[in-house]
């Protein structure tokens, strides 16, 4: 049986624009929401404005079961919203206002005492851009117990040197392998293949568990000395955003609690799949979805790293 792990996710909560309609988002509340309904008993660490957008995600968080009493309302600033533009294949960019409530995260002794209790800390890049969060950000890493970096780039919201300390500062890194690419050139890594520039960032960075998603072709796991592959599901997609977010909240339960890597990975792959073929980051997933995305799935062989 499943531990029910405990963790913290912090940065971003928004609303994303769409062409016709808007959709709760942000990437540490996809990931927070998803944490949950696989079984994690998960607090958001964030702020909204003083207005009506910011109570919909809190209650819409409150609703999902994630604990919101470390989400800080803001009076002078708005919650934040971000335009979500679609391509013909449903791939999202992304338009981001500044500045936002959850810029503006500030240190308490609250959320301090929630990320030390908990079993894993998880946190992006975005969520830096503004000195308050990231100085707050900051401050969480310190007394967090396991970390975990959703490298999440978003141009122009990130340095590379601060994406270089919030490499350092991860226990477990999940890019995607146009963030991995970007990063090893930047550190001139000399790398050509995907395996090696993980290897690169593993030693670079002293981090055992990188986790590589290549959107429909799968995603390529490093996990205390050995890769693990999945290839993909073939879906039809709708739009990719909070497919990565679901991804990675699945891939955290299942390693954290134990779980073989190969599956652990291919649960995330199936998840992620799910989400892409459904409108939204938070589409509600059950049992029989997952089952039969892996029922005969027959995994790579695994590959053991000398």
């Amino acid at each position: 049986m499943e531990k029910r792990l405990k963790g913290v996710c912090f940065g971003e909560i928004l609303f994303d624009f769409f062409l016709e309609h808007k959709k709760i988002g942000g990437a540490p509340l996809n990931v927070a929401s998803r944490l949950n309904s696989l079984g994690g008993d998960i607090s958001m660490v964030s702020a909204v404005g003083n207005d009506a957008n910011g109570e919909k995600l809190v209650d819409y968080l409150n609703g999902v079961g994630v604990k919101t009493n470390t989400i800080q309302v803001k009076e002078n600033y708005g919650t934040g919203v971000v335009n979500v533009i679609l391509n013909e294949k449903g791939n999202a960019s992304y338009d981001i206002s500044y500045p936002a409530a959850w810029d503006k995260i500030e240190a308490s002794q609250l959320s301090t005492k929630v990320v030390e209790e908990a079993d894993f800390f998880v946190y992006g890049s975005l969520s830096s851009r503004d000195s308050v969060s990231n100085n707050t950000l900051k401050g969480l890493l310190k007394v967090a117990k396991y970390s975990i970096f959703d490298v999440n780039l978003r141009v122009p919201h990130y340095t590379k040197s601060n994406v270089l300390e919030l490499l350092h500062a991860a226990d477990f890194i999940k890019f995607n392998d146009d963030e991995l690419h970007e990063i090893c050139q930047d550190l001139n890594s000399g790398k050509k293949s995907l395996e090696q520039n993980i290897l690169f960032i593993a030693e670079k960075t002293n981090t055992k568990t990188i986790c590589v998603t290549l959107g429909s072709h799968g995603a390529v796991l490093y996990c205390n000395g050995k890769f693990y592959h999945n290839c993909g599901f073939k879906v039809n997609v709708v739009d990719t955003v909070g497919s990565g977010d679901s991804f990675l909240a699945s891939l955290i339960i299942k390693l954290l609690n134990g779980e073989d890597p190969q599956h652990a990975v291919n649960f995330a792959s199936a998840i992620g799949a799910i989400v892409a073929q459904n409108e939204g980051a938070n589409p509600v997933i059950t049992a029989t979805e997952i089952n039969s995305f892996l029922v005969g799935f027959e995994p790579k062989k695994q590959q053991i790293v000398n």
